[in-house]
C-alpha cells in the first residue's frame, strides 16, 4: 500500500477512536503534557501512569514513534503467524495521560491467528489495512455467545471492553490491521497463557475440573507455556 494511502486510514482510525465518547477508564489530564518520565519510576509514588517528565525537557520526540510501519516477522519461529506492535505509553511517552493507543497487527496467510485475549482496560477498534479476518468476540452474560464475522480491507469491527476476542487471517495474501485503544495501556492478558503460563501456576487440579479433563492434559499443555 502507498505511503499517504497508509498515513490516510491511520488517520481515519485515530479520528474514529478520538470521536468515541469518554468513557474509559483512564484519567482526564490536568496540564497540557505530561510525558511518561521513564527514569523516575523509582521516585515518587507512583499512582496511576507514569509520572511526568519536567517541561522543559520534553522534546517532539517524545510525541513520536515510527514503529507501526515496518511489518513484523509473522514466520520466524512464530507458532501462531501474527505479531503485535503497539504504540502505547510505554512505547511513545507522550500518551501519557492522553487516554488513547494504537496497534499494528500482521497475519501470515491462511491461519495466522491473534490468539484469545482480552483487553481489561479499553475498548478496541480494529480497521482491516490488507486482507480478510475472521473476527469475534465471547460476551460474558450467560450462556456466553460467540459474536464472530469476517472483516476485509477497509471494514472495521469493535471488540467491547475486557471480553475475550480473537482474530485470524483467512485469505490467501497476509493480513495487516490497525487498532486504536480508549487507554493509554490496555492491558492484554492472553487467555491461555493467563491459566496454563501463570507464576506461580495455577493448580492442576483446578484446571482439570475446569476443563473437565484430566491432570495429564493439564500438565501437557502447561508445559508449553513454561514461564520463560
Amino acid at each position: 500500500m502507498a505511503p499517504n494511502k497508509l498515513t490516510t486510514l491511520l488517520l481515519a482510525v485515530v479520528l474514529l477512536a478520538l470521536a468515541a465518547p469518554p468513557v474509559a477508564g483512564d484519567p482526564d489530564m490536568l496540564q497540557d503534557i505530561c510525558v511518561a518520565d521513564y527514569k523516575s519510576l523509582q521516585g515518587p509514588l507512583r499512582v496511576n501512569g507514569f509520572p511526568c517528565k519536567r517541561e522543559a525537557n520534553v522534546t517532539a520526540e517524545d510525541f513520536f514513534f515510527g514503529g507501526l510501519a515496518k511489518a513484523a516477522d509473522v514466520y520466524s519461529g512464530n507458532p501462531m503467524g501474527s505479531a503485535v506492535t503497539a504504540a502505547d505509553v510505554e512505547t511513545l511517552p507522550g500518551l501519557n495521560t492522553l487516554g488513547v493507543s494504537m496497534a499494528r497487527t500482521d497475519y501470515a496467510p491462511w491461519g495466522g491467528v491473534n490468539p484469545p485475549h482480552a483487553h481489561p482496560r479499553a475498548t478496541e477498534i480494529l480497521f482491516v489495512l490488507e486482507g480478510t479476518l475472521e473476527v469475534g468476540f465471547v460476551t460474558a452474560a450467560a450462556p456466553s455467545r460467540l459474536l464472530s464475522r469476517t472483516v476485509s480491507r477497509g471494514e472495521v469491527f469493535v471488540f467491547p471492553r475486557g471480553l475475550v476476542h480473537f482474530q485470524r487471517s483467512v485469505g490467501a495474501a497476509p493480513a495487516v490491521a490497525v487498532s486504536a485503544f480508549d487507554s493509554q495501556l490496555p492491558g492484554t492478558q492472553a487467555a491461555a497463557a493467563a491459566l496454563f503460563g501463570a507464576a506461580p501456576a495455577v493448580p492442576t487440579d483446578v484446571l482439570a475440573r475446569a476443563f473437565r479433563t484430566d491432570a495429564g492434559v493439564v500438565e501437557s499443555i502447561k508445559s508449553k507455556f513454561t514461564p520463560k
